[in-house]
């Protein structure tokens, strides 16, 4: 499985240094691990608050930034086998957003850009926590396993001060 990138850095942080070759392993970590085999191709945007706040008003009726939103492919899964790269989707991440909630979070900012890539690529692979108990604790395990995989603790853990 190989994976092409398109990445978008609209908005950059000082304390947020992004390199693509990191975000492409990351992904490709996440997507091997749930076993695709196929070649895939994902396109992220990294975006201040306004676009962020913008786009999750317009397509899921939340009237605020987010820290990921995820946009899957809308071709059958039947398209794989003919084309030689399936487009997952694209990702847009609120750096914004996830440095906030890092800092509420006492995670670094690349821990939780990290977790925050893990969780969108598995939404653009069809995992969903928001459907029922039984489907976020699926989501959730396979993020704690491929963070573990990537270096990084549980992100569901609070750590104590």
């Amino acid at each position: 499985m190989k994976l092409s990138l398109t990445l978008q850095q609209d908005f950059q942080a000082p304390e947020l240094v992004l390199k693509r070759a990191y975000i492409k392993k990351t992904v490709e970590t996440a997507l091997r691990y749930i076993g695709t085999q196929s070649d895939c191709e994902i396109g992220i945007a990294c975006v201040g608050h306004e676009e962020s706040h913008k786009l999750n008003l317009e397509y899921r009726k939340k009237d605020k930034p987010t820290n990921v939103l995820s946009f899957p492919s809308d071709l059958p899964d039947e398209m794989a086998e003919i084309l030689d790269v399936f487009p997952i989707g694209d990702l847009v991440i609120c750096i914004p957003v996830v440095l906030q909630e890092a800092a509420e979070q006492q995670k670094t900012p690349i821990e939780h850009f990290t977790h925050m890539l893990v969780h969108g690529a598995l939404h653009l692979m069809g995992y969903d926590h928001e459907t029922s108990d039984e489907d976020a604790e699926e989501m959730e395990a396979l993020e704690i396993q491929i963070l573990k995989k990537l270096g990084f603790e549980n992100p569901y853990t609070v750590k104590e001060d």
